[in-house]
């Protein structure tokens, strides 16, 4: 297979080593068609961007002879002929552009020690600035720009990573470099600051916050927020400045340990919840000029139409979002790597109201005794309890229901705000949902008091996943001010969090919670190749 290659010198290989391209019409015209790879590119384009805006009048002929020429040189499959022009028909990842863009995408989601090692591979793929030899030509400029700044993009990242794995004193060269070639990119000043401070040099931290604020006060303007709230952090030795991140302690390594000894409780949001209220707002007439926010829209549900066609609706919606998703398969895939090593089972805390998890155990071939908490009817605030192929029971005195529930023999889902109930009658149906469940949920005693004391015990000697979970999701606060209150965590826990927020990142703070930024999905592949070399 070809691989193309524009970081650098245009660039053809194939099996057997360079391809020979001609003259500089015929590189001009490839690069052209790259840029556009799997898209007809039409004749009058190409003579104009090759030829000028007063083009001769062989252009097209003399364009016709380029393609001849370099249909010869990559095969008649790869240059096609397609009305009303021409077709590169090559995959994306024959560039190595494409390919470049790809691992970028793929290291934002994976774990900080994964992150640096595909960012190193990603920005060796560049050999010199992209499209050199095309720098005047007017259509290779704006890719050339883009790609440049995809390159600037992926070194900030790798350097931040290096700050995260305690090499914050050995960047500090790079960044210093690089700040003097872009003095009003305030991500490398920013950089170049918590460097200097983890590398024990706070002053000079300081010193670089005073050029930056030199530099940008020359065209008017203040520092950015982050580079003074930076500012503000060094100034008051914040703690997390501190943290030397995964290089200190690997994240990964630590939930991998937790897991096989049987010390991680994942904790699922509720995904697509914003979805779900723009659903329920077109299916029941939502006002447009109101905030879309699902507790607001359920109540306005609730309260127009009674709670019947709401639960009708929510229970036709979480009944078909039954698919597992990875995280779901992940974890059906660990009761039996608990089992081989003695440890006990996995206790599960969700907010979802769907079936997913419970689809993946029964796929997985292993039964799940699922806890949910009841939001209506005679035993609203109390817990009912569904053992595999039984019917559901209510836990009437929580403090004594200790030997119907015993993580040693399977895994326990404990669903914190209702669920769908799968049976025809529905009877144990209810969701915590709208405004006024929500209001009836915080005004009750200590959530932890309901749940049966078995559970509660494992909760406090636990290390906590947190996965799917947004500071503008309110499943989030009430279930941490519900379960743990004002306290932090006894054990150390995480945080799936991709790009967090300012505001996240100090909330997770409060409760002593890891923020990694990764997507959950890409995340827990990782987990699992990693607890492949520990089985």
């Amino acid at each position: 297979m070809q691989e193309f290659r524009i970081l650098g010198p245009l660039e053809v290989r194939g099996d057997h080593g360079p391809i020979t391209l001609g003259g500089p019409r015929q590189r001009a015209l490839l690069a052209a068609l790259l840029l556009r790879a799997g898209r007809v590119v039409p004749t009058e384009q190409l003579v104009d961007e090759l030829y000028g805006a007063e083009p001769p009048p062989t252009a097209t002929a003399s364009l016709q002879n380029a393609v001849v020429a370099l249909r010869k040189a990559l095969g008649p499959d790869v240059l096609v002929t397609r009305p009303p022009g021409y077709l590169l028909a090559i995959a994306p990842d024959q560039i190595d552009a494409r390919r470049f863009e790809q691992v970028l995408t793929d290291a934002r989601r994976a774990s900080v020690t994964e992150r640096r090692d595909l960012l190193v591979r990603a920005l060796g793929l560049w050999r010199g600035p992209p499209l050199a030899e095309f720098a005047y030509e007017e259509w290779a400029q704006t890719e050339a720009r883009r790609l440049e700044e995809l390159r600037l993009v992926g070194t900030e990242e790798r350097i931040a990573t290096d700050v995260e794995l305690s090499r914050a004193a050995e960047v500090v060269p790079e960044l210093q470099s690089l700040v003097d070639e872009h003095p009003l990119r305030e991500r490398l000043r920013e950089l170049l600051m918590l460097a200097l401070y983890r590398a024990g040099r706070q002053a000079e931290a300081l010193d670089a916050y005073a050029a930056a604020r030199a530099a940008l006060d020359e065209l008017g303007i203040e520092p950015g927020e982050g580079l003074q709230r930076l500012q503000a952090a060094i100034l008051r030795h914040e703690a997390g400045l501190s943290r030397k991140g995964n290089g200190d302690h690997d994240s990964d390594a630590e939930i991998v340990k937790a897991i096989v000894a049987g010390r991680v409780v994942p904790v699922l949001g509720l995904d697509g919840g914003q979805d779900l209220a723009q659903q329920l707002a077109l299916a029941f007439g939502y006002p447009a000029d109101r905030p879309p926010d699902l507790a607001r829209v359920s109540q306005y549900v609730a309260t127009m139409n009674g709670s019947g066609p709401l639960y009708d609706e929510l229970h036709r919606q979480f009944e078909a979002a039954a698919d597992p998703q990875p995280v779901h398969r992940f974890l059906a895939t660990l009761p039996p790597l608990l089992r081989d090593r003695g440890a006990p089972h996995q206790l599960v805390i969700s907010t979802r109201y769907d079936l997913a998890l419970e689809r993946a155990f029964e796929m997985a071939g292993e039964e799940i005794d699922v806890v949910t908490y009841v939001a209506t009817g005679p035993y609203r605030g109390k817990f009912w309890h569904r053992p595999p192929g039984e019917e559901p029971r209510p836990i009437d005195v929580p403090n004594t229901y200790a030997t119907e529930l015993s993580l040693e023999r399977r895994t326990v889902l404990l669903k914190l705000h209702g669920a769908v109930d799968p049976f025809p009658d529905r009877e144990w149906e209810s969701f915590v949902i709208t405004e006024d469940d929500y209001i009836d949920y915080l005004g009750r005693s200590d959530l932890v008091s309901s749940v049966p004391v078995a559970l509660a015990a494992h909760l406090r000697r636990s290390h906590f996943l947190f996965i799917g979970y947004e500071m503008v999701d309110w499943n989030l606060r009430l279930v941490m001010h519900r379960v743990w209150g004002d306290r932090p965590l006894a054990y150390r826990s995480w945080a799936l969090d991709p790009e967090p927020t300012a505001l996240e990142q100090a909330f997770w703070r409060r409760f002593d919670v890891d923020v990694l930024d990764v997507e959950p999905d890409a995340y827990v592949g990782l987990l699992g190749r990693r607890l492949e070399t520990v089985a």
